[in-house]
């Protein structure tokens, strides 16, 4: 039976890099008899999830699921033995994680439910957790890019000190999809390496990255100033300066950091069975101190300031 990886993301952790490295690769992947469904094949069975808008071609849950067997059918008739699935719409969305000042709220619905279209066929789910405080950074500037008002004061607040974690999103998915593996693979590991992405996402040896790309990157505070300025907003809420917006006070993102540790140390110790975490080409549950590869240092994140490749 075809083997069907689905990838969720999350948002702002290189994934529409990574889905334009498929696409580059498609010839290749079909040859060795590799599908992909990236965001736009995936959109009219997404919009039938429990928080989506319900618009498209489908008038319920069991049309899609309907839809989708047909499809599926067709592919293994193709010879396509693993089908991967790609669209971080399924989480949820960034403007809802910034309006409910927390990470992917309603996640786990989102995921039973896609789960039950494709009639229990999701082999594995593959999720990619970030640092907290640079995904918000990133979430929340892409957020006002897209049309969302500048955050307040009190939200960036909230939002940094809120108790729901990356942990709080693998448990979820998993408690949605017991009988799928999933798979953890950090950002700060696979950052611009979509091969060794690819390879630790399906076990599969990845076809070269021939034109590397970083797409969707987050916007810089003059083009921040220029969206708000063309929707007739007050500019002047954000500070002055040329680079990334970086909303929250430095110690919010102690704290955030300090979330993110723990998460990364839930799971390095087996995250209580839900996840295997792979912080490199080859998936491992870790022992109980961390591999000597996660203390070195590590590179410039988007925001000018120097990773250090440990779990925070």
């Amino acid at each position: 039976m075809m083997k069907i990886v689905l990838h969720i993301g999350a948002h702002r952790t290189a994934s529409t890099s990574f889905q334009a490295y498929l696409r580059r690769n498609a010839r290749e992947l079909r040859a060795r008899r590799v599908g992909f469904w990236g965001p736009r094949r995936m959109r009219p069975y997404r919009n039938m999830l429990p928080k989506a808008s319900a618009s498209g071609p489908f008038t319920s849950e069991a049309s899609a699921g309907d839809h989708v067997a047909r499809q599926l059918d067709l592919a293994e008739r193709r010879g396509i033995e693993l089908l991967f699935l790609s669209d971080a719409e399924i989480c949820g969305s960034v403007q809802e994680n910034i309006r409910c000042a927390a990470l992917y709220p309603n996640v786990g619905p989102q995921v039973e439910a896609l789960a039950r279209m494709f009639s229990g066929r999701l082999s594995s789910v593959v999720l990619t957790p970030r640092s907290l405080d640079q995904y918000w950074c990133s979430a929340a500037a892409q957020a006002v890019l897209q049309g969302a008002p500048v955050p307040e004061r009190d939200t960036l607040s909230q939002i940094a000190r809120s108790s729901r974690s990356w942990r709080d999103v693998i448990a979820d998915v998993a408690k949605a999809m017991p009988d799928a593996t999933l798979n953890v693979l950090p950002f700060e590991a696979f950052r611009s390496q979509s091969p060794a992405y690819f390879a630790a996402a399906t076990g599969l040896a990845a076809p070269r990255c021939r034109e590397p790309s970083w797409l969707n990157p987050s916007p810089t505070l003059p083009e921040l100033r220029r969206v708000l300025a063309e929707r007739d907003a007050p500019a002047t809420v954000l500070p002055f300066g040329m680079g990334r917006w970086n909303p929250f006070t430095n110690e919010e993102h102690a704290i955030m950091r300090e979330a993110y540790a723990d998460d990364m140390m839930w799971l390095s110790s087996g995250a209580d069975g839900f996840a295997t975490l792979t912080e490199g080409c080859r998936p491992d549950r870790a022992g109980s101190t961390l591999p000597q590869a996660a203390q070195k240092k590590g590179q410039m994140d988007e925001f000018g300031h120097k990773q250090v490749a440990r779990p925070g």
